[in-house]
């Protein structure tokens, strides 16, 4: 029996009005039983998360939705422990009257799916981590959204330490450097370290840095990664790498690629930040 066409579909990042247009594209309308993987980010910095929000959860058992580092960034400031920075546009979610519907719904999402030989993740992961390692972290993080002191999760999540991977990291540092690596990472020393405070494509940087998924003898090089948290690097198909942030925020393109064939839809989108 075959299964239902899945499209993976990158960062919308409270840009509505772009993901419905895709969602009304005529490939994916002719297919009432298609699947959604959203990538994460599917809040902030756009004109639209509670839309967005709500679009979403209506899909129902349709989606698999990933946390990125803005979702993750929403659910702190809903736990009280975060504060807004002045670009972000979340406000309307919080003062929402399902609010507290949506902050439940979004923090029992999980930040790494793998199905169909695809592991879906935000950023990237780490070269230690095989897939069922990858799953296995996540789920650590994602026992902690979803228990009853879920906000607590928040006083240890930010900061940049530690930067490589150590089976013996426990507490804070454990948890700190499942939440980067799969929400935040994009670049790395040569000795697979993370730096975190890269946003720039690969191409334009000659410091010996490389990007998480050319990094050697990486333990998923032989599934399928999918992943968005770039926009700098853009729509990037290659056999085992799928990167599908292409700016839908700074007025690029809202992108979705079908997992069976790899057919792209790209929604063309209106500007709502300046990147410069």
């Amino acid at each position: 029996m075959a299964i239902p066409s899945i499209w993976m579909i990158g960062d919308v990042q409270g840009c509505c009005g772009s993901l419905d247009t895709l969602l009304a594209h005529p490939s994916i309308v002719q297919e009432p039983d298609a699947q959604f993987w959203f990538a994460g980010d599917l809040v902030n910095r756009g004109p639209q998360s509670l839309q967005t929000l709500r679009r979403i959860m209506a899909l129902d058992d349709r989606s698999t939705s990933i946390l990125g580092n803005h979702d993750m960034h929403l659910l702190a400031m809903a736990a009280g422990l975060k504060r807004p920075s002045k670009n972000d546009t979340l406000l309307d979610v919080l003062t929402a009257p399902d609010a507290g519907d949506l902050i439940d719904w979004l923090r029992h999402r999980p930040l790494a799916h793998f199905e169909h030989g695809h592991l879906m993740v935000h950023a990237g992961v780490l070269p230690k981590w095989d897939v069922k390692k990858t799953l296995s972290l996540a789920h650590e993080v994602e026992e902690g959204l979803r228990s009853k002191n879920w906000q607590k999760i928040f006083l240890k999540m930010y900061g940049d330490e530690p930067t490589f991977w150590k089976e013996g990291h426990a507490g804070s540092k454990r948890l700190r450097i499942i939440i980067n690596t799969l929400t935040r990472l994009r670049m790395c020393n040569p000795k697979g370290h993370m730096v975190l405070n890269i946003k720039s494509s690969p191409e334009h940087r000659d410091d010996g840095l490389i990007p998480w998924f050319e990094l050697p003898n990486r333990a998923t090089e032989n599934v399928t990664v999918v992943f968005g948290h770039w926009s700098t690097l853009g729509l990037k198909v290659e056999p085992h790498i799928i990167c599908l942030d292409t700016g839908c925020v700074w007025g690029g393109h809202l992108t979705a690629m079908r997992l069976q064939d790899r057919a792209l839809i790209q929604i063309p989108c209106h500007q709502s930040l300046n990147p410069l």
